[in-house]
């Protein structure tokens, strides 16, 4: 699995796991917005069947193996943080389009 978290996402993402008394992130791609799919990120504390894992300090990342091969391959998970707002921000190579508010894309 080529999904990259970046130092700051993979932090923020610890922290989050952390908070929330869980042991993973859980990713996946659905059917939403007007340009097809959008984002769902999941805090859990298991895998789903058929889950893609990767382990890092602190709490492991699931993917789901049809989103990976649907939009996924290739995707690049920052965390990014100023004064007036932070989030995760994905680059992702598989895009081909976004919808004006910035809630869904085509792959």
């Amino acid at each position: 699995m080529d999904i990259e978290l970046t130092e700051a996402a993979r932090k923020r993402v610890g922290e989050l796991v952390a908070q929330a008394g869980h042991s993973a992130l859980r990713l996946a791609v659905r059917t939403a917005g007007c340009s097809g799919l959008e984002y769902v990120m999941d805090l859990v504390n298991s895998a789903e069947e058929g889950d893609l894992v990767r382990h890092y300090d602190g709490f492991d990342l699931y993917v789901d193996a049809d989103s990976y091969a649907r939009a996924l391959t290739g995707l690049r998970l920052d965390f990014q943080q100023d004064l007036l707002s932070s989030g995760f921000v994905y680059s992702n190579p598989n895009q081909k389009g976004a919808c004006g508010c910035g809630q869904s894309f085509s792959v």
